[in-house]
């Protein structure tokens, strides 16, 4: 995806007060680390809702360059097991030993349809601006992702969508302004927090703890800062103008 780094606005976007955690690091690693979301902020937000304790074995599932892993050992001093079919777990290895890591973050490459770990395996999941590309199906939960946390154990994630779904089989109220990424495929399994937590409770395995969009246009916000900062040349959330799109925060835990 070509893009246009605007450094100088990272350096002060990503001192953002409001991200006290995400504050303490190099907005120009974080940049470099880019794979499509502002992974530090999203799971910043993620965090404030869950349950982490130092040493829980924690899955973070579509880790991406294993920034976000680095992330979460380092704030919570957690066991991380970094998954994504995308990167390379050599290459991950190297960013995870150059940051000192490597006692704590262990990168695989994976496909998240054929998770390599036990049942009961994690004291908790999370995943980030991943599970809207492999999750959305009726059976993936359930049986792929569900029985990989333990029994009373959370499972958080953030994924881009919409306040309200779309109606209509193909949806018939699209704005004019999103057609063109619809059209695209793009936002095809994007959906509202609404929708995720009914997908969820379709399991019967987890109850809801939270199921809610970013506080105060914070997720259109934090689209639309990341937006400007990596100089993508789709401009969605700019098009969109805080109408329809926010990030959703999501988090369960493990009944049955």
């Amino acid at each position: 995806m070509e893009r246009s780094v605007n450094m100088e606005l990272a350096h002060k976007l990503l001192k953002n007060p409001s991200f006290p955690r995400t504050c303490k690091y190099d907005p120009t690693w974080m940049v470099e680390l880019d794979m499509g979301c502002p992974t530090f902020w999203l799971l910043e937000r993620l965090c404030e809702k869950m349950d982490l304790k130092k040493g829980m074995r924690v899955l973070d599932l579509g880790c991406g360059m294993a920034g976000g892993a680095i992330f979460l050992a380092s704030e919570f001093d957690l066991q991380i097991w970094a998954i994504d079919i995308a990167v390379s777990q050599s290459e991950n290895w190297e960013r995870i030993k150059k940051m000192g890591f490597e006692d704590q973050v262990f990168p695989l490459r994976a496909d998240a349809r054929e998770l390599p770990f036990p049942k009961d395996f994690f004291d908790a999941i999370i995943c980030v601006n991943s599970l809207f590309f492999f999750a959305t199906d009726d059976i993936y939960l359930k049986h792929h992702l569900i029985p990989r946390v333990k029994l009373g154990g959370q499972i958080g994630s953030v994924v881009p969508g919409f306040y309200m779904e779309f109606e209509g089989s193909p949806p018939e109220d699209i704005p004019e302004h999103l057609k063109q990424y619809w059209e695209s495929c793009m936002l095809y399994t994007w959906h509202s927090a609404a929708w995720w937590e009914k997908h969820w409770l379709k399991t019967k395995q987890v109850e809801i703890e939270i199921a809610d969009n970013f506080p105060a246009k914070e997720g259109y916000q934090t689209y639309l800062e990341w937006e400007r900062i990596i100089g993508y040349p789709q401009k969605i959330a700019e098009d969109d103008g805080g109408r329809n799109i926010t990030f959703s925060r999501l988090v369960v835990r493990r009944q049955k």
